[in-house]
């Protein structure tokens, strides 16, 4: 990614509070630079550092998921709930975009109309850090089965909270206090890709 495009992509996180993860939100990015420019981006503009059509919006949310993960370093380092709550509360003030969000990445195949694996990716790395912040010492082995238990846990809390936000807490607390029956990630396939599916078919996308 060059330095413009990531810049511009860095000014559009704050926007993405009132435009959402829009073409939009990215041409106004520019309005916000060190060095602003005097109107939005022209959707041509738009288009060559972001991509064509939705793309371009997945791109948008591709950077803001990352960016979100990476302020998980900031959390309390000696307690995985709490790093998970912090991860949560990052939502919030775009909680109303992350359905369409989720919706977009989750219709990004060229081949599948739904294909969960970059929502599952998603959690993934959200647990891959969670674990390195709140479980830096675990053995190899354990560690590995961790992960793949907090990513379950965190996706269906991050799912839960897109239609209950005010449980979304008590609801990964309940998660996490018994993490035995979600050892295996599978146990909530059913639910992630219900999920998921009726998400897409409420923004169109399916």
């Amino acid at each position: 990614m060059s330095t413009t495009s990531a810049r511009l992509l860095q000014r559009a996180f704050p926007l993405v509070k009132t435009h959402g993860f829009t073409r939009t939100a990215l041409a106004r990015a520019a309005l916000d630079l060190p060095e602003p420019h005097a109107e939005p981006l022209p959707d041509a503009a738009v288009t060559a550092l972001f991509g064509h059509g939705d793309d371009a919006r997945r791109t948008l949310v591709r950077a803001w998921l990352e960016d979100a993960r990476c302020q998980m370093k900031h959390a309390n380092p000696s307690h995985m709930r709490d790093v998970l709550h912090a991860r949560l509360r990052t939502n919030e003030p775009v909680l109303a975009h992350l359905p369409e969000a989720f919706a977009l990445l989750a219709t990004s195949s060229r081949l599948l109309p739904l294909d969960p694996f970059p929502v599952l990716e998603h959690a993934a790395r959200v647990a891959d850090q969670a674990c390195w912040i709140a479980e830096p010492h675990a053995k190899e082995m354990e560690w590995y089965t961790r992960r793949a238990t907090v990513s379950a846990i965190y996706l269906a809390a991050e799912l839960h909270q897109l239609t209950s936000p005010k449980t979304a807490a008590s609801f990964l607390d309940g998660l996490l206090a018994n993490s035995g029956a979600v050892r295996e990630v599978a146990l909530y396939g059913s639910y992630i890709l219900d999920s998921l599916k009726g998400i897409a078919k409420s923004r169109g996308l399916l």
